[in-house]
């Protein structure tokens, strides 16, 4: 990639959820963006929108592969003839080892990620890792990663399994808690409006705490947990058999699980 670590142009193939998540924060992190998928997302003005790979154009900085795994074959069979070798090829896709995006980048630069759908409102979180980075690619990737949110490397490309089911998936086990947050205050005889404000709201309000407040999150349970008070009986109703943690382990093992069959093509 050329000019150091200004982007110039930005591919981002694929804008499903999490395509488009990314975009909200990326429709001016380079000169030229351009947006390619077969449907008819919504982009911003200034994003260029193709329905399929532009042919003839320059070779581009950075590629973001945002397709769906089984999709990629077809979708990004003519992309290795469009990167050159300075080209970043940055891969969302899950399970899809480093080795394997040889097929769809060329000689290009690959690079594993896994971000998350919070990446639209700039509160995401980015796994990364790759073999040889220059340092320029290395800033290059942080700098347009972290207008997402956190940014981290990982040690092992062996890790993205734990990840993926971790912060991958792990905003949708916090949606499933607001619902069930919801649901319950209803029950308890709040009305459904009001209950899903309150859900979202605690959620939301927790979150903003753990993240400003240095303690651990057991520090801060326990700073909210009076003995023999409400929420000791309610955490004490969580724990009971088999438990919120079990439950966490559960579902977080089930996704890991998952992560590893498509790598293995299952």
């Amino acid at each position: 990639m050329q000019n150091e670590n200004k982007i110039r142009t930005l591919w981002l193939i694929g804008c499903g959820n999490m395509g488009s998540a990314l975009l909200a924060s990326w429709a001016d992190a380079a000169e030229a963006v351009v947006v390619v998928d077969p449907g008819s997302p919504v982009v911003p003005a200034e994003v260029e929108l193709f329905q399929a790979l532009p042919e003839g154009a320059p070779p581009p900085d950075v590629v973001v592969l945002a397709v769906k795994p089984q999709v990629a074959p077809a979708a990004l069979a003519g992309l290795p003839a469009l990167v050159g070798p300075e080209t970043i090829v940055i891969s969302i896709m899950a399970g899809t080892m480093l080795a394997e995006l040889a097929a769809f980048s060329g000689d290009a630069i690959t690079v594993r990620a896994m971000p998350n759908t919070p990446a639209a409102v700039g509160k995401g979180v980015t796994a990364l890792f790759a073999n040889g980075l220059s340092d320029d690619a290395r800033v290059s990737i942080e700098q347009l990663f972290a207008r997402t949110g956190s940014v981290v490397w990982l040690e092992a490309e062996n890790q993205f399994d734990a990840v993926t089911a971790v912060s991958g998936s792990g905003p949708a086990y916090v949606f499933r808690f607001i619902e069930a947050l919801a649901a319950a205050g209803e029950a308890a005889g709040l009305p459904p409006e009001l209950s899903e404000k309150l859900a979202r709201a605690t959620v939301v309000g927790a979150a903003a705490l753990a993240e400003a407040d240095p303690r651990s999150p057991r520090d801060l349970r326990a700073a909210v947990t009076s003995p023999g008070g409400t929420t000791q009986a309610g955490l004490e109703a969580l724990d009971a058999d088999p438990g919120l943690p079990a439950l966490v382990r559960a579902a977080v093992r089930a996704a890991a699980g998952r992560s590893k069959e498509l790598a293995e093509g299952r």
